[in-house]
């Protein structure tokens, strides 16, 4: 009888942003994946992680299920939420990432995942869209750079769309992604520079702004399948999204934990990725050292995820009311 008035409110608040723990997971799956071909050890290693994030995807689906079921209303608050709304998305981008890393083993079922993972980004990402430019309106300090989850979305389809087949189909989620993704950048640095600064909590959101381009170089040479001055662009916006991130180190070092850390896991994952992907295809050995270093950052960074999640979890500092 004593259980349920302490499991109902952690239900309750069981935030959607949780799926950006899938995205780390199945990041660091893919960088360990991608490494591999340099260091061949690590594929055993990514086989390990890629498991541990499909069960952490099933795990948190079955929570958020049951909060649709008894809290509908709680949902409908996070989807009204100016930075939640954007995390919606996490969920089709979870489901693309499990597909692309299960493409070389399990094609048939990456296949299926991947069209289910696909469909449902293109419903998030009008029904988000349709949400930003509704009769509602939003104040400049409720942007942050979560806003480009719903972008990133689009770009990490044809990640694994593109050796699938579905050539044209990744080539709209690509234009998709990209044009959406320079709209947001546009807002997102008018409301640094010129507005007061994003909350501490929201602060480690800032880390985002490596995903857009890195991830959007690895779908551009999956679709054109050579590296050109524009991929070439595209990957050195990630490193200079990255240099002024590490600029900011003090800055996050001051802060408590909170779930928005996990924004750290998947853009320097997918810089790793980027960073090999180059080093192969242009016999970079350049690019195999940065890719190293930025992989040895991210695994030190996931670990540290991990753990303070774990703590967080023990002390109920997760799942709580705002």
């Amino acid at each position: 009888m004593t259980d349920a008035p302490i499991s109902e409110p952690k239900l309750k608040h069981f935030p959607v942003p949780f799926f950006a723990v899938v995205m780390g997971m199945m990041g660091l799956t893919l960088a360990l994946h991608t490494a591999a071909d340099v260091y061949p050890v690590l594929a055993m290693v990514s086989e390990v992680f890629m498991w541990g994030g499909i069960a952490a995807f099933l795990v948190i689906s079955m929570f958020y299920i049951a909060k649709f079921m008894t809290y509908r209303t709680a949902i409908y608050a996070e989807w009204n939420h100016p930075v939640r709304l954007a995390f919606f998305p996490a969920i089709s981008i979870s489901l693309l990432l499990i597909a692309t890393a299960l493409m070389s083993s399990f094609p048939d079922a990456a296949r299926g995942i991947w069209i289910i993972g696909a469909a449902l980004q293109a419903v998030l990402t009008l029904a988000v869209i349709s949400g930003w430019i509704s009769h509602r309106s939003f104040e400049v300090g409720q942007l942050t750079p979560a806003w480009f989850i719903p972008a990133v979305g689009n770009v990490v389809a044809p990640v694994a769309g593109a050796p699938l087949g579905y050539v044209e189909l990744s080539w709209l989620f690509f234009s998709t992604g990209l044009v959406f993704w320079v709209v947001l950048l546009t807002l997102v640095f008018n409301r640094l520079i010129f507005h007061n600064p994003i909350p501490g909590k929201l602060y480690p959101t800032l880390v985002i702004l490596i995903a857009p381009p890195a991830v959007a170089f690895l779908a551009y040479v999956n679709l054109t399948g050579d590296i050109d001055p524009f991929a070439r662009i595209l990957l050195n916006s990630g490193y200079v999204f990255a240099a002024l991130m590490v600029i900011q180190i003090p800055n996050f070092a001051k802060l408590p934990f909170a779930l928005p850390w996990w924004a750290l896991s998947f853009p320097v994952a997918a810089l790793t990725i980027a960073s090999f992907r180059f080093a192969a295809l242009a016999g970079s050995q350049a690019h195999v050292v940065i890719g190293t270093c930025i992989l040895v950052v991210l695994c030190a960074i996931m670990a540290g995820l991990i753990y303070r999640t774990a703590v967080a979890i023990i002390r109920n500092e997760i799942c709580v009311p705002e």
